[in-house]
């Protein structure tokens, strides 16, 4: 565990639950950024003069998130490197995983005794999202409602999925209630790489690396996965040709 922060003030998080804590997912091989991840990892390639880690990390900064887990494996050393020189009014921890790429269960698992709070926040670097009229962190927290909720996820319709190829991860009902997608058909909602989650989550969970799809089946089956749609716009910048199209949609707007 390795520990980043400048003793800068910190503005809280406002809104319903607050929020604190962020896990950021960035131990990833980055094999469809290839060959842009050939020599750094996929959370530092740049989309619009800035790497992908930093919109997230300042994204969650400017929310009142305080401490941010960042899990690393796949060219770690440069990972870490960029963290110290990013760590300001945030306190940046690393999850070492250079001996065993976790996935994205087994890298929170790891993790957790990292993160001290009761739910937090789960993120994938290697998406961008731009806030609407109530930003993705302080919605998910204002929505978040512990006594029947696991996880809560920021999802997107189909149609502002930029950049997303794919038939849907998710239905939704009224109340925010979410099922699956069943085989060979599509569904509305495409999940952000976005969540809040409780430690509830993880209980029992598999030991080593595993996906947290496994968990949400859990939840979904148990009634206690929900979702909220995401306001504002938001690109999944998997492969090169995902950079040049959310450069140009993010200029246009």
């Amino acid at each position: 565990m390795t520990r980043y922060r400048k003793p800068l003030a910190i503005r809280p998080n406002s809104g319903g639950a607050p929020v604190r804590t962020a896990m950021v997912m960035a131990a990833g091989l980055g094999k469809r950024m290839r060959p842009l991840t050939a020599t750094r990892p996929k959370p530092l390639v740049e989309v619009a003069g800035k790497p992908l880690l930093d919109h997230a990390l300042d994204r969650l900064r400017s929310a009142g998130v305080r401490r941010a887990v960042v899990n690393v494996h796949y060219l770690a050393d440069a990972l870490e490197a960029h963290l110290r020189r990013k760590a300001g009014d945030m306190e940046i921890i690393v999850s070492d995983e250079r001996a065993e790429l976790l996935e994205t269960g087994g890298g929170t698992v790891k993790a957790l005794p990292l993160i001290e709070d009761d739910h937090f926040l789960v993120v994938n670097s290697d998406n961008l999202w731009v806030d609407g009229p109530v930003d993705a962190i302080r919605l998910l927290g204002q929505r978040w409602d512990d006594a029947k909720m696991d996880a809560l996820l920021l999802v997107v319709p189909q149609a502002r999925a930029h950049c997303h190829s794919g038939p849907g991860d998710f239905h939704m009902d009224a109340d925010g209630l979410l099922s699956r997608r069943r085989p060979g058909k599509v569904a509305p909602f495409v999940f952000t790489g976005i969540q809040l989650v409780s430690r509830r989550l993880f209980a029992d969970a598999p030991e080593g690396p595993f996906s947290t799809n496994i968990l949400w089946d859990r939840a979904i089956a148990a009634g206690r996965a929900y979702g909220v749609v995401h306001q504002g716009l938001w690109f999944d910048v998997g492969t090169p040709g995902a950079i040049a199209r959310t450069e140009a949609l993010l200029a246009a707007g």
